[in-house]
């Protein structure tokens, strides 16, 4: 996907605990293909490619350097899918998902005090239309903060 919008979620800011710190965690996210920024933004489902760093609702980014693909012998590129011994001390398969985070602490605080929508926008440098439209691939996120 080149964009994601998600269900609305609690804001912190609407609570009785202060924080210190927010965080959007993103877990599972695939970097076999090409490079490209992630934006994220909150309460702005709208958001899209021509959506800048300047938009009041930019909570932040993350960015990838992708491998666009794979070149080996067969099964070279096949992530293994059960865990590794734990006594072995090579380094994951080089294209296991990552985990990235974006500290969204200001933006949260700016949101409303109604709940929060993120949405995520995949943006290839140079690239425009379709070939920007299957960069963005995760498995989920969380909103994590930190008194």
């Amino acid at each position: 996907m080149q964009r994601y919008v998600s269900e609305p979620i609690e804001n912190p800011s609407a609570g009785d605990e202060p924080f210190e710190r927010a965080d959007l965690v993103f877990y599972g996210v695939d970097h076999s293909g090409p490079s490209f920024e992630a934006r994220v933004y909150l309460n702005r489902p709208d958001a899209d490619l021509s959506t800048g760093h300047d938009d009041p609702a930019y909570a932040g980014s993350f960015t990838i350097f992708g491998h666009a693909g794979c070149a080996g012998d067969e099964g070279h590129c096949d992530v293994p899918a059960e865990p590794r011994d734990p006594f072995d001390r090579r380094p994951p398969h080089g294209l296991t998902a990552q985990t990235r985070t974006v500290i969204v602490t200001d933006a949260v605080r700016r949101a409303s005090s109604g709940d929060l929508v993120v949405t995520v926008v995949a943006v290839r440098p140079g690239a425009d239309g379709p070939s920007a439209a299957d960069l963005l691939q995760f498995d989920g996120f969380r909103l994590l903060t930190f008194s």
